[in-house]
């Protein structure tokens, strides 16, 4: 076989290495939390609420929840992440319509496992988007947490790695015997290029996780179901179909194929 004449810099990626290291600049992925915003529009709740965001500094839907009229608690790893955060909203600058009132931005230094900061029952609502819960290996514990810090009634939203991203990983790096046990694994950790670990999850998988944390599950479904060349061939036909690819998405989304790279799950506290 004769190697490639195609330079490196210009050969596609694979669909693992474009979630590996992800260009926020590119086309897919500005779609991608295009997305997001707009599952996140529709989850937040009607009347102002207090909020618990765990979703790591460069999430990007708290902004949105802010200029709802929610206040929102950022869980932050260090104070500085509160200086070089870039969603302060003291300019008032949100891409959404400003209500008559305006939700407040509260940052906190804390570990998202662990919320040893706050008391039992405390948040209408916690948002655990941005992968956190797949970051934090014992997901058990983590979501015990967050069913502990939320109010009888209160929702949480969550975003985890897919078992489909996990196999796709395991194979961009010949990982077969591995691969061939994680359709069935009870927990799959899989390793990432930059030597991080995180946890993978079915559906079903998911779905038990909360329940066994006391939640009621509302619906889950695949962040994206677009794939990433779809979606920028799309665009580079026509750069203003964005909106249109958004709705599209969230149409698709609303059937049962769970065969998105990420999970989104909304899940409700009883009582």
């Amino acid at each position: 076989m004769q190697p490639s004449s195609t330079p490196a810099s210009e050969r596609p990626r694979s669909p693992a290495a474009q979630f590996a290291t992800p260009d926020r600049l590119s086309d897919y992925w500005r779609f991608y939390w295009a997305v997001a915003e707009a599952q996140i529009a529709r989850w937040l709740p009607e009347a102002p609420s207090r909020l618990l965001d765990v979703s790591s500094p460069d999430y990007q839907g708290t902004p949105r929840a802010v200029a709802a009229g929610h206040d929102v608690v950022t869980l932050l790893p260090s104070a500085d992440m509160a200086v070089r955060r870039p969603l302060t909203l003291v300019n008032g600058r949100a891409a959404v319509p400003r209500p008559a009132r305006r939700g407040r931005l509260r940052h906190v230094v804390g570990d998202s496992a662990f919320l040893r900061n706050f008391a039992s029952e405390v948040f209408d609502g916690v948002i655990a988007d941005n992968r956190v819960l797949s970051r934090h290996l014992a997901t058990e514990s983590s979501v015990a947490e967050v069913a502990r810090v939320l109010r009888p009634g209160g929702r949480a939203l969550l975003c985890v790695d897919s078992v489909v991203l996990g196999m796709a990983l395991l194979a961009e790096q010949d990982c077969w015997p591995e691969l061939s046990h994680a359709p069935s694994a009870d927990v799959l950790l899989v390793p990432w290029p930059d030597g991080s670990i995180t946890r993978c999850f079915t559906a079903e998988q998911l779905t038990e996780t909360l329940s066994d944390a006391g939640l009621e599950l509302e619906w889950i479904k695949p962040r994206t179901v677009l794939s990433a060349s779809t979606v920028e061939m799309m665009l580079a036909r026509d750069p203003r179909s964005m909106g249109r690819l958004v709705e599209m998405e969230l149409r698709a989304t609303e059937s049962d194929d769970y065969v998105g790279v990420h999970l989104v799950a909304s899940a409700r506290k009883p009582g």
